[in-house]
Formats: structure tokens, C-alpha cells, sequence
């Protein structure tokens, strides 16, 4: 069984994450950003800026959004949509917490490998 035929991987404790932080990871096919706002909610979107790629894992999370720390455009967190003026989007990747762990949707991960795989 491969890693993205499991029905959820698990990728780390919500304390691996400091509240308004994030965590990347590295899968092969995608880096993913994990994010924990103020009040302990935990999402995970594509750590890279639609706008010029910059990593969203390093930008400043606020109001459920993150910041990008490049040219400043604000992405949701939950939606992966781009907020305000700024167009553009980023993949999300479902998530739950059991027992204070991270686990990723499997499916999700399948689909962005499958993505991945398809020629531009």
C-alpha cells in the first residue's frame, strides 16, 4: 500500500505547529503548508504563492488567512482563494485532528499526485 492509497497519513501533532504558525511538507509531487490560526484551527493548502510562487509557509497567518511574504497577497486559508483584488488560487488538502494529530486526506493527496503526473 502506498502512502496515497491510505485514507488518511498522518503528518504531525497540532503542537508541532505554533499557534499563527506553519509547517511545510514535503511530499514529492507538492510541498504543503500546514497553518494554525489563534484558536487551535489547522488547515493545509499548496505552499506556493499563486501570484509568483513564494511560500506561503513562511508568510504571517491572520484571520484565517495567510500573508505571502513576497509581495503581500492574501490567500484563505479554508477556500485557498486569493482575498481582495488579488485573483489567483491554491489546491487545499482536507485534514482532521485525532487526538492532537495532523492526518491528510489520502484522497487529496492522490488527486494532487495524479495532477502532478499529468504533462503541462
Amino acid at each position: 500500500m502506498t502512502i496515497i492509497e491510505k485514507p488518511w497519513i498522518s503528518v504531525g501533532r497540532i503542537e508541532d505547529i505554533p499557534p499563527l504558525g506553519a509547517r511545510r511538507i514535503e511530499t514529492g509531487f507538492a510541498t504543503i503548508g500546514l497553518f494554525r490560526t489563534a484558536s487551535d484551527e489547522v488547515f493545509a493548502i499548496e505552499d506556493k504563492c499563486p501570484h509568483k510562487g513564494g511560500p506561503l509557509s513562511q508568510g504571517i497567518v491572520h484571520d484565517g488567512c495567510v500573508t505571502c511574504p513576497l509581495h503581500n497577497m492574501v490567500i484563505s486559508l479554508k477556500s485557498g482563494q486569493a482575498q481582495g483584488a488579488d485573483t489567483g488560487e491554491v489546491r487545499t488538502f482536507r485534514l482532521r485532528l485525532s487526538g492532537g494529530e495532523i492526518q491528510l486526506s489520502g484522497e487529496d493527496l492522490a488527486a494532487a499526485a495524479n495532477a502532478a503526473a499529468v504533462p503541462a
